[in-house]
C-alpha cells in the first residue's frame, strides 16, 4: 500500500515537472506532430494497419508471456507472495526481489504499451501520467476479473467502449461513472465479467442446479 502511494506520488510530481516548458518536453502539448516511423507516413491506411496487428500480436506476446511464468515454480511462489507472504518469508523465500521481478515486468509492458500507443495517436503529453489513468486501469481489472489474465483485458475492451460512449455523451459525468462502476462491481459483481460469463456457463449451472436446468 505504502509502495502504490510513493509511486503514484512520484508519477504525479514528474507529470509537474514536466508540464514546465523549460524542462525540454513540450509543456501542456507534449510531444507531437509524429508525421513518419521507419520512413513511412504515420497517417498511411496501411502503416495503420500494421501499427494495429504489431499491437494485436504484443498482446498475445504478453499475455502469452504471463501465462508461462503463472504456470511455472516462479508463477506458483509469485501467487504464494500475494496470498500468504509472512508464511513464505517464514520458510526462507526473499519475497523482495520477487516483487520487484513482477513490478519491472509490468514497468517493461507498459513501456512496450506507450512505445505503441504514441505512433498511432500522433501525440503524447505530461497529462497522460496522471493518477487518474492508473486508476482507470485497476478499474479494468475490476470489471474484467481479477486474479485473471484473460479479464482485465476483457475490462479495458468493456471500459473504454463505455468512455467512448460517455465522454461523448455526457463529457463531465465520466469520472463520477467510473467510480460509481468500480463500487458496484467490487460490491455485487467481485468476479467480474469473466465470473458472470463463467456462471453462465452450462457445466456450472448443471453443478448449482439452477432452475430450468437438468442434472446430468
Amino acid at each position: 500500500m505504502y509502495f502504490s502511494i510513493i509511486t503514484q506520488a512520484m508519477t504525479y510530481a514528474f507529470m509537474l515537472l514536466f508540464f514546465r516548458n523549460d524542462t525540454g518536453f513540450g509543456g501542456n502539448n507534449g510531444f507531437t506532430d509524429f508525421k513518419r516511423i521507419l520512413g513511412y507516413s504515420v497517417t498511411a491506411p496501411a502503416t495503420k494497419a500494421v501499427l494495429y496487428l504489431t499491437t494485436l500480436a504484443a498482446l498475445f506476446g504478453a499475455l502469452l508471456l504471463c501465462r508461462l511464468i503463472v504456470r511455472s515454480k516462479l508463477g506458483r511462489v509469485l501467487l504464494a507472495v500475494r496470498d500468504a507472504e509472512s508464511r513464505l518469508l517464514f520458510i526462507g523465500y526473499d519475497t523482495l526481489w520477487f516483487k520487484l521481478f513482477v513490478w519491472t515486468l509490468s514497468a517493461m509492458l507498459c513501456g512496450l504499451a506507450g512505445a505503441l500507443y504514441v505512433p498511432q495517436v500522433g501525440i503524447i503529453n505530461p497529462s497522460e501520467m496522471s493518477p487518474g489513468n492508473s486508476i482507470e486501469m485497476v478499474v479494468w481489472a475490476a470489471v474484467g476479473g481479477r486474479g485473471t489474465l484473460i479479464g482485465p483485458i476483457l475490462g479495458a475492451f468493456a471500459v473504454n467502449g463505455l468512455k467512448s460512449w460517455f465522454t461523448a455523451a455526457l463529457p463531465d459525468l465520466w469520472l463520477f461513472a467510473l467510480g460509481l462502476l468500480f463500487i458496484l462491481v467490487t460490491l455485487f459483481m467481485r468476479e467480474g465479467l469473466l465470473g458472470a460469463l463463467g456462471k453462465l456457463r452450462p457445466g456450472e449451472r448443471r453443478e448449482r442446479g439452477e432452475p430450468g436446468v437438468e442434472r446430468a
